[in-house]
């Protein structure tokens, strides 16, 4: 089904009053008590690196099957596919993200994690910590399918839920797809994903219709010089003067040639040349990291980059053999970009259930990517992808009358208050698919 008409069969479904918001809530927090706690302290304590979430990926297998989903592992690496085929009706995707970060957990909780695991990067042992909150979207997608698998009397469909790998190096999402996710298991009309945020108070739900997460490319400069003795520059080409023109002329990409309302990022994290006081070096590399939220703003900073690049080689006076190298890495991945028809029916429906002061539209003062939208492009799907809060509202006033301020994620200090954060993760999911999946005595 083109995704055009899809959307206007959604919009057109019948919105019916259900269980009601208290009971939805009640059964979500009976869960936590009996089985949700155990689980998310669980999957806080054994993080496990991008890549070599084994462990993971047989625990969330082995949670999936044992509520009637038919369950593939091995997807693209440690990506896990969990269906439940319940009759005639759309097909919805829920995903979530398993990967942990190399980071050693300082945050003080009485859970926090002591795991080590040996890096498929380095092969060295390094401490591994959920310092991105994917313990809460793991937990939350249980919860999820738990909650939906015991009422399938009141919705129709087939309900996807992929466990994706490796999310924090932005690989997982394009491996399960070469490995012929769609192919396999079908193209789904709808995607879904949320992210918890120590930005936002416990519960509260975010959704906006633009891109509530950025593109990134990652971008490798090469330039090149002439060797020469530091006391004779006449005699060589310096390409830390080279480079150091180029970074400077980089920053005029935002600033002069894209639109003042419109976002973008260019920033040069890494410059390395040389190797000793009294030696020009002949090669510099610069290390990129560009952000954007369109397509048409990405190829003017790309090109920029490129044009400036080359061109301030020229003014160097290099031979066309010497001129910097601008190298895009695969590694990139697209805006994440709401669809807003969808956005605005599942905004709508979460005021509904869930309460209007639950549900904000806030848009990102980052430009933070992610790998989701790798799922929703070539083909295009229709996609939510929203933000549930998981810091308390007293940690925020401390902040504000001088004290410790909240942890960002990938901090050591981070942190999510686990309860509201979960159970709203669950909540606002069985919502949505309600909203698109229920029959009349659903939602």
């Amino acid at each position: 089904m083109k995704p055009t008409c899809l959307i206007i069969l959604l919009l057109a479904i019948p919105f019916t009053p259900p269980i009601l918001a208290q009971e939805l809530s009640q059964a979500v927090n009976d869960d936590y008590e009996s089985h949700l706690a155990d689980l998310f302290d669980h999957f806080h304590r054994n993080p496990e690196l991008s890549l070599v979430e084994y462990k993971t990926a047989a625990r969330m297998a082995r949670e999936m099957r044992a509520v009637g989903f038919d369950v593939t592992e091995g997807v693209g690496g440690t990506g896990v596919v969990a269906l439940l085929n319940n009759g005639d009706g759309p097909t919805v995707m829920m995903r979530a993200d398993m990967d942990g970060l190399p980071v050693e957990e300082k945050s003080g909780l009485a859970n926090a994690s002591e795991a080590t695991q040996r890096s498929p990067i380095t092969g060295e042992l390094v401490p591994v910590m959920h310092a991105c909150g994917h313990d809460v979207h793991l937990t939350s997608l249980v919860g999820t399918a738990r909650y939906m698998s015991r009422n399938r009397d009141v919705w129709k469909g087939t309900l996807m839920l992929i466990m994706q790998p490796a999310e924090e190096r932005v690989l997982g999402a394009r491996a399960m797809k070469q490995d012929r996710l769609w192919e396999r298991f079908g193209v789904p009309d709808v995607a879904l994903a949320f992210h918890v945020t120590s930005r936002d108070r416990s519960g509260l739900i975010n959704v906006s219709e633009g891109s509530p997460y950025a593109g990134a490319d990652t971008v490798d400069i090469i330039v090149h010089g002439v060797g020469a003795h530091g006391a004779s520059p006449h005699r060589g080409k310096d390409p830390i003067v080279l480079g150091s023109q180029i970074v400077v002329a980089l920053q005029t990409l935002v600033s002069r040639e894209i639109a003042p309302r419109v976002p973008g990022v260019v920033t040069v994290g890494s410059f390395h040349a040389g190797t000793k006081h009294n030696i020009i070096s002949d090669k510099a590399h610069l290390q990129l990291t560009v952000r954007s939220t369109s397509e048409e703003t990405r190829k003017t900073l790309l090109d920029g980059i490129r044009r400036i690049a080359t061109n301030m080689g020229r003014v160097a006076g290099l031979p066309d053999d010497k001129l910097p190298e601008v190298i895009v890495s695969e590694e990139s991945v697209p805006p994440t970009s709401n669809t807003p028809e969808l956005a605005r029916r599942l905004r709508a429906a979460w005021q509904k259930h869930l309460g209007t002061d639950q549900v904000i539209d806030e848009p990102s003062k980052g430009m933070g990517a992610e790998d989701f939208p790798i799922f929703t492009v070539n083909p295009t799907i229709p996609s939510v992808y929203w933000s549930v809060g998981g810091t308390p509202q007293a940690d925020f006033d401390a902040e504000a009358r001088g004290g410790a301020p909240v942890p960002s994620h990938h901090s050591p200090l981070f942190k999510i208050e686990a309860r509201p954060a979960v159970t709203r993760g669950v909540e606002s999911t069985v919502v949505a698919l309600m909203t698109l999946m229920g029959t009349d005595d659903a939602l």
